[in-house]
């Protein structure tokens, strides 16, 4: 079986608050491990209404420092306190995202009883997190404050034994993980069994790419090229790209000609402005370009291991 990749949208709103949506963030549940992006207001709310477990959460990464993807954090942190989270949760931000929540949670979480540590990041392409499972990197984009994505990769994975195959030529216990790994298997007369014999090949490794507030850009489809998924705002429709450009933000058509120019498999549309009552018409747009395009939505569940559903 596939290892866990779903993404979480909690909020695909853009900065405006509406009854439709709710301000950005998102959570990557990679193999029971959750890891949010962006933690606009409401994100306690919706983590509880989701059932998202507050305990697997360790590590929050904040794009940029504008309100609608941070104002949620405070809240958040205090609400963990009160449930009594223990250990410690990282907040991957700006140094001067660590000064100012550093100050408010002093005053407002003088008394946590889990540790909370910052990871300074910068606008650069750099590696800020890395575990046994997936990497995580960031990049820059282009918006009117510094903002950076990031792209959570899978590592490569072990091939699977055929047991049978393995039982067959008497491959001992304590070999499989490196049978596993790659490694060949010798008999006792000499004869060497290939490991494609003896193995199928590892589950494909996931990808996925979070492009927050950004307008359109090369360097953008380069930093992201070749993931399997890739998320990007799209606060305005293909009408009103000069609105877009003037406010540091992209268009649906934008957002598909990123993904296109980056080789994508899988577009995801969020970041809505509240003019839009329906998605759909951004969708259609994208589609024109990207065919693999869906809309994020709160309260939706996406496995990154399969398919979308194009409805």
């Amino acid at each position: 079986m596939p290892t866990k990749f779903e993404l979480n949208i909690l909020g695909c709103g853009s900065a405006t608050a509406s009854l439709r949506h709710f301000p950005s963030c998102q959570v990557l549940n990679i193999r029971d491990n959750l890891f949010m992006i962006d933690c606009g207001e409401g994100a306690q709310l919706q983590l509880r209404k989701m059932s998202l477990k507050y305990a697997r959460l360790n590590h929050i990464f904040i794009s940029h420092l504008h309100g609608d993807h941070c104002f949620g954090l405070p809240g958040l942190i205090s609400t963990m306190a009160l449930l009594g989270k223990t250990g410690e949760i990282t907040i991957h931000t700006f140094e001067e995202g660590q000064r100012i929540f550093g100050e408010i949670l002093g005053f407002f979480c003088r008394e946590l009883p889990f540790k909370v540590k910052f990871n300074v990041i910068t606008v650069a392409e750099q590696l800020i997190y890395e575990d046994d499972a997936i990497t995580v990197r960031s990049f820059p984009l282009f918006h009117r404050v510094p903002t950076v994505g990031f792209i959570f990769a899978e590592k490569p994975k072990l091939r699977h034994i055929c047991g049978d195959v393995a039982k067959y030529y008497g491959v001992p216990h304590y070999m499989m993980n490196e049978i596993r790994s790659g490694a060949d298997f010798t008999l006792p007369d000499g004869t060497v069994i290939a490991n494609d014999v003896l193995t199928t090949a590892a589950d494909p490794c996931i990808s996925y790419a979070y492009c927050s507030d950004t307008v359109r850009a090369r360097r953008v489809s380069d930093a992201v090229k070749g993931v399997d998924w890739l998320y990007h705002e799209a606060t305005y429709d293909a009408s009103l790209p000069d609105k877009a450009r003037a406010r540091g933000h992209s268009t649906s058509t934008d957002a598909a000609r990123v993904a296109l120019e980056a080789g994508a498999k899988h577009l995801i549309l969020g970041h809505f402005s509240k003019r839009y009552n329906d998605t759909r018409p951004l969708v259609e747009e994208a589609r024109t370009i990207f065919p693999s395009t869906i809309a994020a939505e709160e309260c939706l569940t996406i496995d990154l291991t399969q398919p979308p559903k194009l409805l």
